[in-house]
């Protein structure tokens, strides 16, 4: 699962893109064979935990001048990404852009290029 790392509390992501931890791999098929790690890494899909997810989708919003008690906060709104913190997600290599941050490895994702979540039921 996730350890809580605060080295990653600065860091903020942008737009519907996600970042994600991805998950050790055993290095051995369900057939038995034995996979080197570089070709495990070249696989389609991936499986990784979400780490950080941005805002989401920016939603346009008319501009109202006539109402100068609105901070420029209110004129952006968003529509919420699907994943949170900690989802289990299967995604799409092509989609993906590969990071190293503090000597750890890290995909950011766009969520249209997530296939599909796990999530813990508390």
């Amino acid at each position: 699962m996730i350890k809580k790392n605060n080295s990653l509390e600065k860091i903020n992501v942008v737009g519907d893109r996600v970042l994600i931890k991805p998950r050790k791999e055993s290095e051995k098929t369900d057939s038995g064979l034995y996979l080197p790690p570089g070709v495990r890494e070249k696989e389609k899909v991936q499986y990784g935990y979400i780490v950080k997810s941005g805002p989401g989708y920016p939603i346009p919003i008319a501009i109202e001048n006539d109402q100068p008690w609105k901070t420029d906060d209110e004129k952006i709104k968003y529509l919420p990404l699907q994943v949170k913190q900690g989802d289990l997600a299967v995604f799409l290599q092509g989609g993906a852009y590969e990071v190293i941050y503090q000597g750890e490895k890290y995909f950011i994702v766009p969520q249209s290029s997530i296939l599909m979540i796990e999530r813990e039921q508390f």
